[in-house]
């Protein structure tokens, strides 16, 4: 289609009927990604609110479905690389965010624990150090004013204000030590993510990034639970894929969407959710 072609569908965006509406806009998002620069250009050419807005919801929409289909392919075959997976959950907020600008960001702060990290230390001292750099010398801190803000669970928010919930603290955490060759995993908790050091030379234990690296042990979770009067599942004590980390994370995002009233981007998220489930595939 050439571009006075779209220009001609793009001007009957301010039609009144209905019928011709949805016809030009099901016809301009049959073109795909392609022709959102297009429809960026015009919007800011455009004087008329109202053309402006339908072309805000076409982008969103086109934006919206390549989202789910982004999704859908790291579900199936690029689950274990979790920064681009977080990437995808902050695209939903943010869809011109570049998955360059995470990883140089995340590769910055490992390069500030690589400064100071001893290789043949001790886990529990190792840890320590990590906790240093990330808690005391970056100021990362859990955001407890605004635990339910929807940037919590954007990496993107994270990186930039260094305040985050448990879940998205723990992904940081997590990728910076993972870097440094530790075998550190997510844990899902309930109410809680948190995360674990796990390695046959050394036993078990637990990390909460959320405390600003607090170490604890299985018998703290057994109680925690018990507190909970929960029935302790195993799930609780092991690792969790990637996967689980990025479901509890839009999870989380609905909920953030669900306290502040924004019910439209409540069922969006849901429908995210969707994507990166089995039964939907």
């Amino acid at each position: 289609m050439t571009e006075s072609e779209l220009k001609a569908l793009v001007s009957l965006l301010d039609d009144e009927d209905r019928e011709i509406i949805a016809h030009v806009e099901d016809k301009i998002t049959s073109l795909g990604e392609d022709v959102i620069p297009f429809l960026e250009s015009e919007w800011e050419s455009n004087l008329n609110p109202l053309v402006q807005s339908r072309i805000e919801d076409l982008i969103h929409s086109l934006q919206f479905d390549i989202l789910k289909e982004k999704l859908r392919k790291w579900f199936l075959e690029e689950s274990d690389d979790l920064l681009k997976g977080m990437w995808l959950v902050a695209s939903y907020q943010y869809p011109d965010l570049e998955f360059s600008k995470l990883k140089q960001d995340v590769e910055q702060l490992y390069y500030e624990a690589w400064l100071e990290f001893k290789p043949d230390g001790h886990p529990h001292d190792q840890i320590k150090i990590l906790n240093s750099v990330l808690f005391n010398k970056l100021k990362f801190a859990a955001n407890t004013k605004n635990f339910h803000s929807p940037s919590n669970s954007m990496i993107n928010c994270v990186l930039e204000s260094k305040k985050g919930n448990p879940i998205s603290l723990c992904v940081i955490y997590l990728l910076v030590a993972q870097k440094l060759k530790l075998p550190i995993y997510g844990v899902n908790l309930p109410n809680l993510f948190i995360l674990t050091y796990r390695d046959e030379a050394y036993k078990q234990f637990y990390i909460n990034a959320f405390n600003r690296g607090l170490i604890f042990s299985r018998e703290d979770i057994e109680n925690y639970i018990g507190e909970l009067r929960m029935t302790p599942q195993k799930i609780f004590f092991e690792p969790c894929k990637n996967t689980e980390i990025i479901k509890r994370s839009l999870r989380n995002l609905i909920q953030s969407f669900e306290k502040i009233g924004d019910h439209a981007k409540e069922e969006e998220v849901k429908e995210l959710l969707k994507y990166i489930t089995d039964e939907n595939l």
